[in-house]
């Protein structure tokens, strides 16, 4: 007897620079989504908030948006509740070996994620350097901190940095990325 079972779909490699992060992406879904299941934290990816301009209707089942706009600046890509605390992240994906580029995340996320620290939330940055398989969680005060630096002349953060600072998140069957598991070592052990 055949009973179905949920496996986690492959990663597809993206290979356009607008799909970069794509692999990144489903991994966090695939865990959140694993975290929801069991009723660990209840934590989402954020809609990005567009409006629609123009949609061409080949046919009524086949329509199609070709004119949209962003209505706000979208903050990050994550959001939720954790363990009674609020939980605000971004993921990126870098194909370089040595450093993330600043440019690859806007002022106004950095500012964003400083201000959930601030009010008591837990935030924080997630980098997959997909050449070397490596990802890494960095506290929003890191990145905040080198974000800052950029203004006189330093323009990304060195994975040396990743690893001094950051937290490497090793990629598993059930839980693709358990970032959990560094939250709870870090943010969590302190109560």
């Amino acid at each position: 007897m055949n009973y179905p079972i949920k496996r986690p779909q492959p990663i597809q490699k993206s290979t356009s620079a607008a799909n970069r992060g794509m692999d990144l992406e489903q991994a966090i879904n695939d865990t959140n989504q694993y975290y929801i299941d069991n009723d660990i934290a209840y934590i989402y990816k954020k809609p990005i908030p567009i409006q629609v301009v123009k949609v061409d209707y080949a046919k009524r089942s086949a329509a199609k948006i070709s004119e949209a706009y962003y209505k706000i600046p979208s903050t990050t890509d994550y959001n939720g509740i954790y363990r009674g605390r609020y939980v605000d992240f971004e993921a990126k994906e870098t194909r370089s070996k040595t450093s993330f580029p600043l440019k690859n995340i806007h002022k106004h996320q950095v500012q964003h994620l400083d201000n959930v620290r601030r009010h008591g939330g837990i935030s924080f940055l997630i980098v997959h350097f997909s050449l070397l398989n490596r990802s890494f969680l960095l506290d929003s005060g890191f990145v905040t901190q080198y974000y800052q630096r950029s203004d006189i002349g330093k323009k990304s953060i060195t994975l040396a940095e990743f690893i001094e600072n950051g937290h490497e998140l090793k990629e598993a069957y059930v839980k693709r990325l358990d970032y959990l598991g560094v939250l709870d070592k870090y943010y969590f052990a302190k109560q």
